[in-house]
């Protein structure tokens, strides 16, 4: 292994994190819409399947960046049982998948088989909390599902060699410095001059309502504000602070000689952010092309969610004791029928 395509891996005694990024092969500028979508899905649904948390991420048209938090692996006594594997199984590869697993290890556990159960179970295991058994199987189902997608079946990889990776370390000044920086990718190219704007990144589907990364970043955020001290910050609070922070590195900067040497996000845009202190007022939500306004179902106050979800009960599940979901990353208490979780 050369220099240059070493990988650390940390010192393996706790939670680690890493920044990793891959491009697509001639650096082709073969991302679009449709394929972003398809990339956030299955790293969304790998996410969950191996254990670990995307921190942040940004989607362009030739290439990705990832932070990830991947946690040590836990304990023999703490890992999921049979049936919980089963399930995050089904959750990623399908129920036939699950199914089948479900099946294979009652039937080893009533044969008294216990040995084969565990080796069984230790075949996926082996490849969870690992950053790069993730990065591996991310990037090959999306191949598959590229080359499957083409008018004419391409074949044959899609990216360029293994991914880079950079340790990161996991206090509040490397951590934020790296999300921030994956955030702003979309600014520095130009793309849009608001992050908010680009919905393929961890701020863009925060700011649109998406739950993880609006729960990732607030924990950035939380670690931006209080120096990595112990105070939780909530949801709201963790995203203004990270917010705060985004828009504090957001500057454009200029040569002596007026021409641009570093992109950035409006001037007045930046000024407001800090002022506001990160919150987000109604009319910069309304203005956005957020899902709530055109899949919410229905949108309004509480009270007018709540007389609705009774009227039409029969339309939604036993389990469902509600109607009212509140619309994230909104200052103003809004409400829709349909909790949204991607942009």
């Amino acid at each position: 292994m050369n220099r240059t395509s070493r990988r650390f891996k940390g010192l393996g005694a706790g939670t680690e994190y890493f920044h990793c990024v891959s491009r697509v092969v001639d650096r082709r500028m073969v991302l679009k819409e449709r394929e972003k979508e398809e990339f956030i899905r299955i790293m969304r649904l790998y996410e969950e399947f191996y254990g670990l948390r995307v921190l942040s991420y940004c989607l362009m048209t030739n290439h990705f960046h990832i932070l990830l938090e991947v946690p040590k692996r836990p304990s023999q006594s703490e890992l999921p049982d049979d049936g919980a594997l089963a399930d995050r199984v089904s959750a990623a590869l399908g129920a036939v998948a699950g199914r089948g697993l479900r099946e294979e290890l009652l039937r080893l556990r009533k044969a008294g088989m216990d040995a084969a159960a565990e080796a069984l179970r230790e075949r996926y295991f082996s490849r969870m909390w690992d950053v790069s058994s993730f990065m591996q199987v991310v990037k090959q189902r999306f191949t598959q599902w590229y080359n499957r997608s083409r008018s004419k079946r391409r074949r044959g990889t899609l990216w360029e060699d293994r991914f880079r990776s950079v340790l990161v370390e996991g206090g509040a000044d490397a951590l934020k410095a790296m999300a921030i920086y994956i955030d702003l990718n979309p600014v520095r190219a130009g793309i849009v001059k608001d992050p908010a704007g680009y919905r393929w990144s961890s701020y863009g589907e925060a700011m649109g309502g998406g739950e993880k990364a609006a729960g990732a970043l607030a924990w950035v955020g939380g670690l931006a504000a209080h120096g990595g001290g112990n105070r939780k910050l909530g949801a709201k609070e963790g995203m203004e602070a990270y917010r705060c922070v985004l828009f504090g590195r957001a500057e454009e900067r200029s040569d002596g000689a007026g021409k641009i040497v570093k992109r950035g996000a409006d001037t007045g845009k930046i000024k407001e952010v800090l002022a506001n202190r990160g919150r987000v007022p109604m009319r910069e939500y309304v203005r956005r092309r957020v899902r709530y306004f055109t899949d919410g179902a229905v949108i309004g106050s509480k009270g007018f969610l709540e007389a609705v979800f009774v009227g039409a009960r029969g339309l939604f599940g036993e389990k469902r004791k509600d109607g009212a979901r509140r619309l994230r990353g909104l200052s103003e208490k809004m409400y829709a029928l349909r909790d949204l979780r991607t942009d």
